[in-house]
C-alpha cells in the first residue's frame, strides 16, 4: 500500500511536466517524421505521398554533403579551439589578482550580445575598407597603395571563398568561448583543496600538475562540454545565416541554412523535414559516441 501510495505521488508529480514535453516535443518530432514523407510546398493543403525519396534525393545531395563537412570543420577546429582557450583561461583566472578578476567581468560579454549585434560586428571586422584586420593589414605593411584610377577591386573577407568559413568559425569562438571557460571555472573551483594542498606538498607545480591533476579532475565538465559542442556546432545557422548566407559559393553552407534555402527559398517542406530529421539523427549519433567514447575517466572510473 505504501509503495502504491509513492508511486501515485511520482506519477502526480511527473506529469505536468511529462505532458508538456509530449505536446511540445514528441508530438512535433512525430510530425515531422511524417511531413518528410510528403512531396509538400508548406502552402496548400496538398501533399503527395513519396515515401523515403526525400531522404534518398538528400542522400545523393551534394550541398548536403558539403554542408555536413563544413558543419564538421566548425565542430573540429572552432570546437578544439574553444576547448584549448577556455581550460587555459579558466585556469589562468583561479588567482585573486586584479587583471584575473577583470578578466573574469568580460568574459561573458559577448554571450550578452544578440547574434545579430555580434554578426553586424564582425561584419565590421572584416570590412575590406573599414575593417580592423584591413588596418592592421595595412599597418604591418601587408598591403600597398593602388594607383590613381586603378579599380579596387573588393577584398571583403567574407567574400573570399577560401578565407569565409576560417572567418566565420572565428567569430563562432569569441562568441561561444565564454560559456565554456565559465563551466570549466567552475569545474575547477569544485576540485577539493586537499589534492591541490597535497600536489603542492608532493611538488607538483605549473604544466605538470594541470596535467596529472587538473585536467583529469576536469574530465566530467570536458564530456559536457563536448557534448555541448557537437549540439551547437551541428546546429549553427544565425550566426552563418547573418554574416554570409551560406555564401560565397556555398563555401559555408551548413545543414540549417541549406534547410532554410529549402523550405523558405525553393518550397519544398518534405525535403527539408527530411534534412531536419537527418541532422536530428547525426546529432544524436555523434553525442552518443562522444558519451560512448568518453565513458571512462583517466582514473578509469565509468561514468
Amino acid at each position: 500500500m505504501r509503495n502504491r501510495g509513492r508511486t501515485a505521488f511520482i506519477v502526480t508529480y511527473l506529469a505536468p511536466a511529462a505532458l508538456l514535453y509530449g505536446v511540445f516535443v514528441i508530438w512535433p518530432v512525430l510530425q515531422a517524421i511524417g511531413f518528410s514523407l510528403f512531396k509538400w510546398s508548406g502552402l496548400s493543403s496538398k501533399k503527395t505521398f513519396v515515401g523515403l525519396d526525400n531522404f534518398k534525393q538528400l542522400f545523393h545531395d551534394s550541398v548536403f554533403w558539403e554542408a555536413l563537412l563544413h558543419n564538421a570543420w566548425i565542430f573540429v577546429f572552432g570546437g578544439g579551439a574553444i576547448l584549448i582557450v577556455g581550460i587555459a583561461v579558466a585556469h589562468g583566472t583561479q588567482g585573486e589578482g586584479r587583471l584575473t578578476k577583470v578578466l573574469r567581468s568580460v568574459y561573458l560579454f559577448p554571450n550578452i550580445m544578440s547574434l545579430v549585434v555580434v554578426a553586424i560586428l564582425w561584419e565590421f571586422v572584416y570590412d575590406p575598407h573599414i575593417g580592423l584586420v584591413t588596418s592592421l593589414t595595412n599597418l604591418f605593411g601587408g598591403s600597398h597603395a593602388s594607383a590613381p584610377g586603378a579599380v579596387v577591386q573588393n577584398t571583403s573577407i567574407l567574400g573570399n571563398p577560401a578565407k569565409a568559413l576560417p572567418a566565420v568559425i572565428i567569430t563562432f569562438v569569441w562568441f561561444s568561448v565564454g560559456f565554456y571557460i565559465m563551466l570549466f571555472s567552475a569545474g575547477i573551483r569544485q576540485i577539493p583543496q586537499e589534492v591541490a594542498e597535497a600536489s603542492k606538498l608532493d611538488g607538483a607545480e605549473g604544466l605538470f600538475r594541470f596535467r596529472k591533476i587538473t585536467l583529469p579532475l576536469l574530465w566530467s565538465v570536458g564530456r559536457i562540454s563536448v557534448i555541448y559542442l557537437v549540439i551547437n556546432t551541428l546546429n549553427v545557422f544565425a550566426l552563418v545565416f547573418l554574416m554570409t548566407q551560406g555564401g560565397p559559393d556555398r563555401k559555408t553552407e551548413v545543414m540549417l541554412t541549406y534547410l532554410y534555402e529549402q523550405a523558405f527559398v525553393n518550397s519544398d517542406y518534405g525535403a527539408a523535414t527530411a534534412l531536419a530529421m537527418a541532422n536530428f539523427v547525426i546529432v544524436m549519433a555523434v553525442s552518443g559516441v562522444v558519451l560512448r567514447l568518453t565513458r571512462k575517466d583517466p582514473s578509469g572510473a565509468v561514468q
